[in-house]
């Protein structure tokens, strides 16, 4: 299953400046991949670094979580959450994420119970892995208003 930016919208609650995956091109129960095509054009460009744009890797953990988070919130039992990180493992960055690179995101589920589990999470540019890692987190269910 392809999911384009608006399916994402309807399954994530992230917005832009912060949604960091552009299209979802498989979708399975364990396992999805996603893009973000990096453009020179990013808000984190302007200070991250001038004259040299690197795309910090925090951020290349992020969309590979928003990957991840697509999977498990389009889930039935899980819609209407909202994802947090709880931890991270094995992290590595291999080389630097820059403009015009399309950031390829392949995120696989190890194990979640009750809402809390962990994603094995790896980012690549042209089949060469600039990033990976193990992602823990939890989805809470959203309280209702007053």
């Amino acid at each position: 299953m392809e999911l384009d930016v608006n399916k994402i919208q309807e399954i994530l609650p992230h917005r832009f400046p912060f949604l960091l995956v552009d299209k979802i091109i498989s979708l399975e129960n364990d396992k999805v991949v996603g893009v973000k095509n990096v453009t020179m054009n990013e808000w984190f460009f302007q200070g991250h670094f001038p004259g040299k744009p690197v795309m910090p890797g925090v951020l290349i953990l992020e969309s590979m979580a928003q990957v991840g988070a697509t999977m498990m919130m389009n889930m039935e039992e899980f819609r209407g959450c909202i994802p947090y990180f709880t931890s991270l493992n094995g992290v590595k960055f291999r080389r630097p994420v820059i403009p015009g690179d399309q950031l390829v995101m392949e995120v696989t589920l190890l194990k979640v119970r009750r809402g809390i589990g962990k994603l094995k999470g790896v980012a690549r540019v042209n089949e060469t892995i600039v990033a990976e890692g193990e992602i823990g987190f939890s989805l809470i269910k959203e309280e209702a208003e007053d």
